[in-house]
């Protein structure tokens, strides 16, 4: 990459430095870059010669509608009080490069944007919320921001104007960089949500309490739980999308197992970028025993044929919405008896889940579902000595290769809704536009004695995205099949 003039450090400047206006920070240059300084002349060269590139006449994007219905949610819960939602900041990977940048979910959720150092300002009024989006306007070519800082628009590309910001967004926008001091003079009741903006919890400090924000926090974590037209159409394009990565999948495992699951890893991510924003999550790419690891993301070991992988991957949209989608395939296309007989339980368990899913019903109840299923094969198998079933699922003890919940809420982020209270999660009741997971699994460890040696090493899970919908459920995911004679026969079409 080409060698930014911007340093990370006061002390690493030369002695000329440009002012940005709005800051208080001069742009200053990389002390060991390969120009040193900056002619008068050359400053003022590049200050004139530049076309107007003001976009004019923008269309609102296409969720505007669906953002302000939801501000005005937030406006009603919180009335008389300002309402502060941050995007968040760049992070820095190694010393001058950042992270690829994710605007916050609540942010996201409530503007439609996604720029870095972007804020989202609730101002109270006699008879609601007034909202304004602060951002960073397009970087400054008087000053020479443009080209000299590391943010500016010759390093990163163009940033919006603050006028298109406002058409696009159908919000007012104001500069970001006068929103500190704006916070720190405000009186009245703030909210912020935390964990973003480190200089705006600062301009907030002593204005705002834990406690408070936590409900602020925790009613927007609510508010995602049902999902509306919008955003039910972007989980079904983040699930097709998805199909399409596993599909690639299937077609390279010969090159995989000439290289390793970073080769699945690389595959899915391609198809993730190419359809939507990235992926959702770190993608698990598990093959044989790592299959038995829950979070398998170093995806640094052997594809072997004749062994299981499994795969956990989820393609994220352009807006921010993510799928969660699991298969366990057999890396030469067909399962062993043994693979079969666990694939096939876990198979019935996520059925018996997902017929669970409906209006109305305890959220809990696909989980225990599919949980009673697991403890039966488990019964039947004879690895839980003479216990019935009952008895294992008073205890607990099918959780030894179980292991984790069923499901949990989807959307934005891939366990969506973190926030929200118990008693309207987990112990809530399901509504019709709730999207959530099924996804029992079994795993028996490479070390676990208590298993005959051939389960060993074995990981099973299928994951499915499931929409509750007025008279029970869709599976938004239901592109990939999941039966186990099904499964061979799409893998043998798609490799030849």
């Amino acid at each position: 990459m080409a060698e930014e003039l911007t340093p990370e450090t006061p002390e690493n400047a030369s002695d000329r430095t440009v002012e940005a206006e709005g800051t208080e920070e001069p742009i200053k240059q990389r002390k060991n870059g390969l120009y040193p300084e900056v002619s008068d002349e050359l400053a003022e060269n590049m200050k004139s010669g530049w076309a107007d590139t003001e976009l004019h006449d923008l269309e609102p994007i296409a969720q505007a509608a669906h953002t302000e219905r939801r501000r005005a949610a937030l406006s009603a819960r919180f009335p008389g009080e300002r309402l502060v939602i941050p995007a968040g900041n760049l992070r820095t990977r190694s010393n001058d490069t950042e992270y690829a940048f994710r605007a916050s979910t609540e942010y996201a959720y409530l503007t439609g944007d996604q720029s870095h150092d972007g804020v989202l300002v609730l101002e109270p009024t006699a008879d609601g919320h007034e909202a304004t989006v602060h951002l960073l306007p397009r970087s400054d070519r008087e000053n020479g921001e443009f080209w000299l800082d590391g943010q500016g628009e010759l390093w990163v590309g163009r940033r919006h104007s603050l006028t298109e910001a406002g058409q696009l967004l159908g919000i007012t926008a104001e500069d970001v960089r006068e929103l500190p001091q704006k916070l720190r003079e405000a009186t009245g009741p703030v909210r912020v949500v935390r964990g973003h903006d480190a200089g705006v919890e600062s301009a907030l400090t002593d204005k705002v309490t834990a406690e408070r924000d936590e409900e602020l926090r925790v009613f927007l974590s609510e508010a995602r739980l049902v999902k509306d037209e919008f955003e039910i159409a972007e989980l079904q394009r983040a699930c097709d999308a998805t199909a399409r990565g596993f599909e690639d999948v299937v077609r390279v495992l010969d090159r995989a197992e000439a290289t390793s699951e970073r080769y699945i890893e690389g595959t899915f991510f391609l198809r993730a970028r190419v359809d939507g924003n990235d992926v959702g999550y770190g993608s698990i790419c598990a093959a044989g025993p790592h299959a038995t690891t829950l979070h398998w993301v170093r995806n640094d070991g052997a594809v072997r044929s004749g062994e299981l992988l499994l795969l956990d991957a989820g393609v994220e949209t352009t807006e921010l919405y993510t799928a969660d989608v699991t298969r366990t395939l057999p890396i030469n296309g067909r399962f062993t008896e043994l693979q079969r007989r666990i694939y096939d339980a876990v198979y019935e368990a996520q059925e018996a889940g997902i017929a669970a899913v409906r209006p109305g019903a305890p959220y809990r109840d696909f989980h225990d579902a599919a949980q009673r299923v697991l403890a039966t094969r488990l019964v039947e198998w004879g690895l839980l000595g003479d216990l019935d079933v009952e008895k294992v699922l008073e205890l607990g003890l099918q959780r030894r290769w179980t292991l984790h919940g069923t499901g949990h809420m989807l959307g934005m982020d891939v366990h969506d809704c973190a926030a929200a209270r118990r008693e309207t999660y987990v112990a809530g009741t399901l509504e019709p536009g709730m999207c959530l997971t099924v996804e029992p699994g079994l795993y028996f460890q490479a070390d676990d004695l208590t298993v005959p040696e051939e389960y060993r090493g074995i990981g099973v899970r299928i994951e499915d995205d499931i929409l509750v919908t007025e008279d029970g459920n869709r599976n938004l995911s239901a592109a990939l099949p999941r039966q186990a004679d099904e499964v061979e026969a799409w893998m043998a079409r798609l490799r030849g």
